[in-house]
C-alpha cells in the first residue's frame, strides 16, 4: 500500500531526557523520589485533588479516594521516607499505601473506612517547569440531565464560558486557580455530576523546517467523484489549515474553527497544513487517484497549544461535518474522561480514529492515542522504532516518522509520530475511497504492513 514509505524518512529526531519537578505557585513545590524513598516538600494551602495527582504523577501509584473528603497541605520537610512524608501530607485524613508485585502500586486515602475510597485519581502531565498542564482557573464537567448548570455555577462563583448542551458538556472559569481546585473536590461528590476534572492543556505540535533539497516534488493526485460506498471524509482535528495550492485545495473543504478565527501569516507551514498534505501524499502514493476530501477543525486558533475543552468540541464537530475518519495528530499524558466519552460515541457511529503516539521515548500512555477504541500511530526509521517515538501496549501501527510537505515553492520536513499518524489515515482513507474494503478489513491489513518493531 506504501511502495516510497523509505523515501519519505529523512531525519531522526533526538530528545534528552530531563527529570522536572512541580511547583504550583511561587512557593509550592513537592520531589518525589521512589527510586531512593526520598521525598521532599515546601507547600502552602494545596487543595487535597492536585496534591494527589502530583503524588499520582510522579510514583505512578493508582490513588484511590473517599468522595466528599476535602484537605489542604501545609507543610515543609526534607529527605523523608514515604509513610512519613504520607502522613505530613495527608494530615489528618487517614490513608493505606498497598506495594504490588506486577502492577501499579496503591494508594487508598480516606476518612471513614479504606472500602469507601473508590474514586480515582487521574494522572496529570508536567510541562517543562513541571507545572500540571491544566488551564489554572478552569474545569469542565459533563452534567446528568436536568441539572442547571448555570445555578450550578452561580453557587460555585464560577461563570460558564463553554457550554454544549447536547452532550452535556460545560466549561467554567473561576476567579483563580485556588477556587478551580476547591471546586473541584466539591463537584467530585455532587450527585447531578457525571465527571468532573480539569482542562488539560496538550502539548504543543512539532514545527516543520525549511529543507533546501527535498528528496520528494510536491504532491500530485485527483480528485474522483465518490465511488458507491459513500464519501470518505477525514476529518483533521488540529491548527489552522493554509491554502495547499490550486491544485489540492480542492481535497479540503470548508474549514471549522473551534478556537476562533487564526491569524496565520507565516510563510512556513502550520502543523495542519502539513499534515494534510501527508494524507494526501499517502493517497497518492496508492496511485489511481481518491475521491476522500479533508474537513479541517481547528482547536488550536492563534494559541500554541490545544485543551481538552477545544478538543473534544472538535472531535464532535467533526462529526457533525460527516467526517468517516478522524485524524488526530495530538496529544499529551493527561487523560480526560470527557474527551474519551465524546470520541467512544464517535467510534459507536462507525468512525475510524488514528491518533499520535507521542513523542518522548517512554511507555506512558499518550491521550487520545491510549484511549480505548484509537489506533495509536507509533513512528519508524528504517525497520526500526524511530529513537524519538514512544513506545508500549497501546501503540497498534507504526509507519515512517518523517514526510516532505511544500507551501508554494520552498520545501519543508515535518517529523516524529504526527506525520506517521497521518501517513496511515491517508492511506486508511484513500483504500477506503477506492476499494470496496470495510475499515476492519483495511485496519487488519494495515496491521499486518505496518507492525510496531520492537524496543
Amino acid at each position: 500500500m506504501m511502495p516510497h514509505a523509505k523515501k519519505w524518512l529523512l531525519f531522526i529526531l533526538l530528545f534528552g531526557c530531563v527529570v522536572f519537578t512541580r511547583a504550583n505557585a511561587a512557593t509550592n513545590s513537592l520531589v518525589w523520589q521512589t527510586a531512593g524513598d526520598n521525598v521532599s516538600a515546601d507547600i502552602r494551602g494545596e487543595a487535597l485533588w492536585p496534591l494527589l495527582t502530583d503524588i499520582a504523577h510522579q510514583t505512578g501509584w493508582h490513588i484511590f479516594v473517599e468522595p466528599g473528603i476535602d484537605a489542604k497541605a501545609d507543610v515543609k520537610f526534607s529527605n523523608l521516607a514515604t509513610g512519613a512524608a504520607l502522613k505530613k501530607l495527608l494530615g489528618d485524613l487517614n490513608f493505606a499505601y498497598v506495594p504490588k508485585t506486577n502492577e501499579a502500586d496503591q494508594l487508598y486515602v480516606f476518612a471513614t473506612t479504606i472500602r469507601a475510597a473508590t474514586q480515582r485519581v487521574n494522572v496529570a502531565a508536567t510541562n517543562k517547569i513541571g507545572i500540571a498542564k491544566h488551564v489554572a482557573n478552569e474545569l469542565i464537567l459533563k452534567m446528568k440531565p436536568g441539572t442547571d448548570i448555570d445555578a450550578l455555577a452561580k453557587a460555585l462563583g464560577a461563570k460558564v464560558i463553554g457550554r454544549d448542551d447536547k452532550l452535556g458538556i460545560y466549561r467554567l472559569q473561576f476567579d483563580n486557580a485556588a477556587a478551580a481546585d476547591a471546586a473541584l473536590g466539591q463537584l467530585k461528590s455532587n450527585s447531578d455530576v457525571a465527571t468532573v476534572e480539569y482542562n488539560y492543556i496538550l502539548d504543543p505540535p512539532v514545527a516543520a523546517q525549511r529543507i533546501a533539497n527535498a528528496p520528494a516534488g510536491p504532491v500530485s493526485l485527483t480528485l474522483n467523484p465518490p465511488g458507491d460506498s459513500g464519501k470518505v471524509i477525514v476529518g483533521l482535528i488540529d491548527t489552522p489549515v493554509q491554502s495547499l495550492g490550486a491544485d489540492l485545495d480542492k481535497f479540503l473543504l470548508k474549514p471549522i474553527s473551534i478556537a476562533g478565527d487564526a491569524n496565520v501569516s507565516s510563510t512556513d507551514p502550520t502543523h495542519a497544513t502539513s499534515m494534510a498534505e501527508t494524507i494526501l501524499r499517502a493517497m497518492a502514493a496508492q496511485g489511481g487517484g481518491t475521491s476522500a476530501q479533508i474537513l479541517p477543525v481547528d482547536v488550536y486558533g492563534n494559541s500554541e497549544t490545544a485543551t481538552t475543552w477545544n478538543v473534544a468540541l472538535g472531535v464532535q464537530a467533526a462529526v457533525n461535518g460527516g467526517a468517516t475518519v478522524l485524524n488526530m495528530s495530538l496529544g499529551g499524558t493527561s487523560e480526560s474522561a470527557i474527551l474519551n466519552d465524546v470520541i467512544q460515541q464517535a467510534e459507536a457511529k462507525g468512525i475510524v480514529i488514528f491518533a499520535a503516539a507521542g513523542n518522548q521515548p517512554v511507555a506512558t500512555p499518550t491521550y487520545p492515542a491510549a484511549d480505548s477504541g484509537v489506533i495509536a500511530v507509533a513512528a519508524t526509521q528504517g525497520n526500526q522504532l524511530a529513537s524519538y517515538s514512544n513506545y508500549g501496549s497501546f501503540i497498534a501501527i507504526a509507519l515512517p516518522g518523517a514526510s516532505v510537505v511544500y507551501l508554494g515553492s520552498s520545501a519543508f520536513v515535518v517529523q516524529g509520530t504526527s506525520p506517521a499518524t497521518a501517513y496511515a489515515t491517508g492511506i486508511a482513507a484513500g483504500a477506503k475511497s477506492n476499494t470496496s474494503q470495510t475499515w476492519l478489513q483495511i485496519l487488519a491489513t494495515m496491521q499486518q504492513k505496518f507492525p510496531v518493531p520492537q524496543k
